[in-house]
């Protein structure tokens, strides 16, 4: 919802947020014509500054401004909020074409990159400014915090691999305790939470993932892990699947069900070694089922994981042998 400030009534007081307050003069601050140039352009050199065009008058803006204020303070530093009022500097408002209020501008390097214009839900405005923050200029504080999360992203990979998943979930935690939205920490703790068994805690990280990233590579890799290993739990132990299949070899679906088992205990090779003989058995099974599955296996391992390389080796030599 928006206000066209042609519209506007006799001006209401509004009592700054104790957010605004609690966050000081330097993150959240009232701007004007003459400040402009301090509070925006140059400051935005540092780190991204919000723009929020308001008036007294706006209802939507009433709405839009404590959110804004409490998501700004929570980020500590890393983003700055400059509220102008527009029945006091209309040739500012006029001069960055805002034609309705509340309307939002983010600044970088002095120049206005993103914006939007209502009172969008927390949601949104949370998923806009992580945004503002994951896409940080060069060589100013946010790049160097940038480097930062990708050192600590780098780190807990390293940590998930060596199955060291505790040490893994606490970095992933701290990245997203600076960034909430993060998607590549958020796919990461999921795919954590999967090797310590937290499915229900899995769930509930990737399901934060926003939805535009929904298609990145990050995100399917964890949700396919994720569909796997709940597709295990359906099935029966370990054991009595290897006494199904030495009763019939042949039973393709029983050496599928050890697959996905193998799998989801983290044994990406017996996982990838019992789909292989499905398709040395028979290739045909429910429509090249060994290959296929094996294809997801590979998708949720991730292209450079060392278990997909080898697997990949593995069923190159199967096929062209």
């Amino acid at each position: 919802m928006m206000d066209d400030f042609s519209t506007s009534t006799a001006p209401v007081g509004v009592t700054p947020s104790p957010q605004a307050t609690k966050a000081g003069a330097e993150l959240i601050k009232d701007g004007s014509t003459a400040t402009f140039q301090s509070d925006v352009i140059d400051s935005s050199g540092n780190v991204p500054v919000l723009v929020d065009f308001w008036a007294p008058w706006c209802g939507p803006c009433k709405q839009l401004g404590p959110t804004l204020e409490k998501i700004v303070a929570e980020a500590n530093g890393k983003i700055r909020l400059v509220k102008i009022n527009i029945d006091e500097n209309t040739q500012l408002a006029s001069q960055m074409g805002v034609k309705s209020i509340p309307a939002v501008f983010s600044f970088s390097n002095g120049q206005p990159v993103d914006g939007f214009m209502g009172a969008l839900p927390e949601s949104d405005i949370r998923q806009f400014i992580t945004k503002q923050l994951q896409s940080s200029p060069d060589g100013n504080e946010n790049s160097e915090f940038e480097t930062q999360v990708n050192k600590a992203l780098e780190t807990a990979e390293k940590a998930l691999a060596a199955k060291e998943t505790d040490h893994a979930i606490n970095i992933y935690g701290q990245i997203l305790q600076q960034v909430p939205e993060h998607t590549k920490a958020l796919c990461g703790v999921t795919r954590a939470f999967i090797q310590a068994n937290a499915l229900e805690q899995a769930k509930q990280a990737l399901a934060l993932v926003p939805a535009p990233d929904q298609k990145t590579p990050e995100y399917l890799t964890a949700k396919k892990a994720l569909d796997l290993v709940l597709e295990a739990d359906e099935l029966e132990g370990v054991e009595q699947i290897l006494a199904d299949i030495e009763a019939n070899p042949d039973n393709m679906q029983a050496r599928m069900d050890l697959a996905i088992l193998y799998n989801a205990e983290g044994q990406h090779e017996k996982a990838s070694q019992a789909l292989i003989e499905i398709i040395k058995r028979d290739r045909e099974w429910n429509e090249d089922g060994g290959r296929a599955k094996l294809l997801e296996f590979f998708e949720s391992w991730g292209p450079s994981a060392p278990a997909t390389i080898a697997g990949r080796k593995l069923l190159s030599r199967t096929l062209f042998s």
